[in-house]
Formats: structure tokens, C-alpha cells, sequence
């Protein structure tokens, strides 16, 4: 799948692409926005710039025309792989060569002009949990003795979220209410949650789904992602801590979600794939549905994964935002992207076009690679002193997160995933 399009020596003539820390010719991502009072439509990030490409459309493949009038990437991530490397290929030699600049220019919008939009119609969401030492971690709070349950080693674990509150960078997160126990109560009691949480996560965006009744098998799952995004998959745990059992959460993770609005596709994670790190000796191989060699040999990821946070108090300081920690997926996933859509799928159960899946929180083994409070504070035991002398163990009113991520390999120039970003506010 590495191609021209790959090139460390492919230049766009979009100036502010080049050297450009997310967005260089090498990464092309989609996304859905829109200018002034117009309508949503699909565009690429090329450097400080978004490109229109229904504007374009009659410069492209003719196979992606009918997908890219609509306001959603739904239907484009519907169409076969072919047809979205063409895309790929195509956008990567008219943003290249100077002779298409007349054509082009004129359809390129400052990012800072550009209201960004959910990328496309999420039918359904799905939560894994393959953060191994984050599992690892919030095992130890609830089950020092036994952290892991028996299942994690042997099932992708999983369940399904709310589709409906998931939103896109910037839109401020309203601290949620709901029902809690102090465990010397008698009863719970209801109000704000006091253990605000953020989780640091990966999107999965599906592409082609699957009939009812038929599973995806292993080794045809990588045609069935359409790509990567940030996700922050807010976590109010004190709510959790008295409702999962028996079902799991419920009003401790449905009140919203936050994803970044940028979908790196597939193609251009391509030079990024690498072997999944091997299991840790005694560990079970996988069940045979979940076996496949191609997919240990290239089926992770490299990607570093940063949190930053930013609260009411450093703003009025003019103070940056302070980087909470750093992680990366290949520390943090113990199962595969691939292995994920084949588990959902095994029993028959139909993915489609623009179905979300989550990664699970991403943490790495050592502490500064958390990827949430509730490790970075040993459950709310530890405040984590910022800088400006500010201490959390769970996040303010005014706090804002910052989710960062990039694709690195040697050789190739490294691409990144925007921000996923958003404000808490108080509880209504």
C-alpha cells in the first residue's frame, strides 16, 4: 500500500504544507466543513489550508463524484479500497504540481475560516478496552489481588455507547449528573460528578460493512477501515463505580464523547504499520478467528499519543497548556484494529459505513503514560500538581483537554491527527 503518495520528497505547492506538523501533501486527511452560512462538505487538510473537494470533484475519479456531493463521508468510505487510494493518488498529484495551482487555488479555504463537523453519520458506537495496562491499573483499584478478569486475555472486550452524543472538537462538555454511593451511605444521592474523568482514545471509522448474519474475516478486515481519529471518551466514575453492575456503565460514559474531526485514512497510515508486539511469555494465543500472520506481522500501529490539559486558571495567566502524559499505541494495545472488527463481527452482527469503534483508554506501562486522572491519581489518592501550582485528581469546571497524536516511521515524514479538544462546563 506504501506508494508516490508516501514520497518524503513530495512537496505541495501550498506552501504552509510543507514541514507541516499534521498536515503535509504526505497525509491528506478527510474531514466535513463548512464556510459562512454554506452547507457541510467534504474537504482534505493540505498545510493551514482545507480543500473543497466537491469543488474539485470534476478533477477527480469519476467512481468518487456521486460520494463527495454529500455532506458525510459515509458513502465514500462505502467504496471499495481501490476507489479511495484513486482518490488518494489523484488529490496527492494536484496538490504536487504547479500546473494544477489555477485550478485548485481558488477552492482552498483558511482552516481559520472553516467550521469543522462530525465527519460522518455514526449509526452505531462501540467502546473496546484493549489498553492493556490501563485495564491493568483500574483493576488493582477495584481487585488488587486479581486486576485482570480471566476473559481479557482470550476476548476483545467490548460494549456498545451512545452514537448519538458524539461530537466533534470544541464543543464544550457539560458536566453530567446522575446517581452516586459513598460506600458509608446508606444510599446513593444525586448531583454533579465530583470524578470528572477524560479517556485517551483512538477512533476507528468503518468503511465497508458486512451483510447480517456474515462475519468479516481476519484477513479481509484491513479493507474494512476507513480510518483513524482522536477520541476522548469522558468518564464520569463515580457514576460508574455504582451503576456498572450488573451491565456495565451507562450515565457515567453516555453524556457525550469527543472525537477529532479529521479522518487519517487508512492509505496514509500505510508506511506507519509495523508488527504487533509480541504477548508476554505464558500468555494464550489468540483463538484461531483471531489468528492471522499478516496481521502480527503489520497489523499495529506506531502512533505517539499526548494529553495536555488547560484550565480556567493558566488561561488568565496567558500560560501554555501543561502536558499531562505521553503514551503511544504500540505501549498500549494488546489486541489489533483488525482483530476488533472480526471479534464485533464473528457473530454476525453488521458493521456499516460510518460505525465508530473506540480503542479503550491508551496507556502505556509507567505513569506518565496514563492515558486518564484516575491512573495519573491512584483513583482520586494522589492529587498531580500542574505547574502553576494547581492540583487534580479529577477535572475542574474550566478545564480544558487536549488529545494529540502522531504517526511516525523512519523514512517517511510523520503525520498527525489535529486536536481533539474540549472545555468542561458546569452542570446545568
Amino acid at each position: 500500500m506504501i506508494d508516490q503518495t508516501h514520497d518524503p520528497k513530495r512537496q505541495s505547492w501550498v506552501d504552509s504544507a510543507g514541514g507541516h506538523s499534521d498536515f503535509p501533501i504526505q497525509n491528506l486527511p478527510l474531514g466535513v466543513f463548512s464556510v459562512g452560512g454554506e452547507g457541510p462538505r467534504i474537504g482534505t487538510a493540505i498545510g493551514d489550508y482545507v480543500l473543497d473537494l466537491k469543488a474539485i470533484s470534476g478533477l477527480l475519479p469519476t467512481e468518487v463524484a456521486p460520494a463527495l456531493s454529500q455532506p458525510a463521508l459515509n458513502e465514500l468510505f462505502a467504496l471499495p479500497t481501490k476507489a479511495r487510494k484513486a482518490l488518494r493518488q489523484r488529490l496527492s498529484d494536484l496538490l504536487s504540481d504547479d500546473r494544477h495551482r489555477a485550478d485548485i487555488e481558488p477552492h482552498l479555504h483558511p482552516v481559520g475560516d472553516c467550521r469543522m463537523h462530525l465527519p460522518a453519520r455514526i449509526g452505531d458506537y462501540t467502546d473496546f478496552y484493549v489498553g492493556i495496562h490501563h485495564a491493568m491499573a483500574v483493576g488493582k483499584l477495584f481487585r488488587p489481588d486479581n486486576p485482570l478478569l480471566p476473559n481479557y486475555k482470550h476476548v476483545p472486550i467490548g460494549y456498545h455507547g451512545r452514537a448519538s452524543s458524539i461530537r466533534e472538537s470544541g464543543v464544550p462538555v457539560v458536566r453530567p449528573k446522575g446517581q452516586t454511593k459513598a460506600p458509608e451511605a446508606d444510599a446513593p444521592s444525586f448531583g454533579p460528578s465530583q470524578r470528572l474523568d477524560y479517556e485517551l482514545e483512538l477512533g476507528v471509522f468503518i468503511a465497508r460493512g458486512n451483510a447480517l448474519g456474515q462475519s468479516i474475516d481476519i484477513a479481509d478486515a484491513p479493507d474494512h477501515i476507513a480510518g483513524l481519529c482522536l477520541l476522548n471518551d469522558w468518564s464520569a466514575r463515580d457514576f460508574q463505580a455504582w451503576e456498572y453492575q450488573p451491565l456495565g456503565p451507562f450515565l457515567a460514559k453516555n453524556f457525550q464523547s469527543t472525537i477529532s474531526p479529521w479522518v487519517i485514512t487508512a492509505e496514509a497510515l500505510a508506511p506507519f504499520r509495523t508488527a504487533q508486539p509480541a504477548r508476554p511469555e505464558g500468555d494464550p494465543a489468540p483463538l484461531p478467528y483471531l489468528s492471522n500472520p499478516a496481521d502480527q506481522a503489520s497489523g499495529a500501529l506506531n502512533i505517539a499519543l499526548e494529553v495536555q490539559i488547560l484550565t480556567e486558571q493558566m488561561r488568565s495567566q496567558n500560560l501554555p497548556p501543561q502536558t499531562l502524559s505521553r503514551s503511544s499505541t504500540l505501549a498500549a494495545m494488546y489486541w489489533t484494529i483488525a482483530q476488533l472488527i472480526t471479534h464485533h463481527s464473528v457473530n454476525g452482527c453488521n458493521l456499516m459505513a460510518g460505525d465508530l469503534l473506540g480503542t479503550g483508554t491508551l496507556s502505556g506501562p509507567e505513569k506518565a503514560q496514563a492515558g486518564s486522572l484516575l491512573e495519573l491519581s491512584d483513583g482520586g489518592k494522589s492529587p498531580v500538581t500542574l505547574d502553576n501550582g494547581e492540583t487534580r485528581r479529577f477535572l475542574a469546571d474550566g478545564d480544558e483537554v487536549i488529545l494529540t497524536a502522531r504517526a511516525e516511521a523512519e523514512g517517511f515524514n510523520s503525520i498527525g491527527f489535529g486536536q481533539c479538544r474540549a472545555q468542561i462546563l458546569p452542570a446545568v
